[in-house]
């Protein structure tokens, strides 16, 4: 019988190696948007490559979320958002007028209605075209965040997300360990908020320090980047009391920063300075 560790941690490898580290986090976020996506609307988006943005170019599988997240917020009576889209759902063609529409109705709904800061804005261009893949993923999983707070379905990572939140209330740190969690947002979700749609179980943490030893491991350094386990899916990095939170999202090993999530080999690349000092990405 195969050995269940060595095949996650032999797919966290083959996950961040055809990817530099800095492109591993958006296609590891892409991977949990479309699955998020496929639940709520029973649709094929594939999850890889230029595949899910080009499944969302005719703008039609955001305005209907849009319109999803509205009537949550009515079921509620919350303030916001107030009004839903009007869009074109058939025969839209990628690339269109049409498709162009949808996109600008969408973004400005995330705008006016939702109230996503610009810093988490993308443009028309950036999915149609695909000029900043990037952009476009962070936008959508804050609108995913502020959906989940409606009680709507809510990808693994703002799962993630809310239990880190619900972790640092039931025991908030000391003084003196501060967290990559200090400047996040809230994400829990709305005080009696009813869940909608099926529910997503978060990944087992049960191999997660493996995984991070293994990655670890790429440094054959004498002295390595210190992480130390501080509790299940919590360690301590470096030679600072800084802590962070880390979750297993398939085949990602993936680090909650601030308001987002990195994954672990970009962040290491970014704060070893073995690794940073190589790769050109020291802060």
């Amino acid at each position: 019988m195969a050995d269940p560790v060595a095949g996650i941690a032999g797919s966290a490898a083959k996950s961040v190696r055809p990817f530099r580290s800095s492109e591993a986090y958006v296609e590891a976020m892409k991977e949990d948007l479309a699955e998020w996506l496929n639940a709520l609307y029973g649709l094929g988006l594939p999850s890889g490559g230029d595949g899910f943005l080009t499944g969302l170019a005719t703008g039609t599988t955001l305005c209907q979320h849009a319109n999803a997240v509205t009537e949550a917020a009515r079921a509620l009576a919350t303030a916001r958002p107030a009004r839903g889209v009007a869009f074109q759902a058939h025969s839209v063609a990628p690339g269109s007028f049409m498709a162009r529409d949808n996109v600008a109705t969408f973004i400005g709904w995330c705008r006016t209605e939702l109230g996503v800061p610009e810093v988490l804005m993308f443009e028309t261009e950036d999915l149609v075209l695909r000029k900043n893949e990037k952009s476009v993923v962070l936008c959508l999983l804050e609108v995913a965040r502020r959906g989940a707070r409606l009680g709507l379905l809510a990808p693994r990572l703002v799962q993630f997300e809310q239990e880190i939140e619900r972790e640092l209330r039931a025991a908030p740190p000391a003084p003196h360990a501060p967290t990559a969690e200090e400047d996040a947002p809230e994400t829990a979700t709305t005080e009696g908020a009813p869940a909608r749609g099926p529910r997503m179980t978060p990944s087992d943490l049960r191999n997660l320090d493996e995984l991070v030893r293994e990655i670890l491991g790429y440094c054959t350094c004498p002295d390595q980047f210190p992480m130390i386990k501080v509790s299940e899916g919590k360690y301590r990095v470096g030679d600072s009391s800084l802590l962070i939170f880390v979750r297993v999202l398939r085949s990602h090993v993936m680090v909650r920063v601030g308001g987002g999530w990195d994954t672990l080999e970009h962040y290491l690349d970014k704060h070893d300075p073995c690794r940073c000092s190589s790769s050109g990405q020291c802060p």
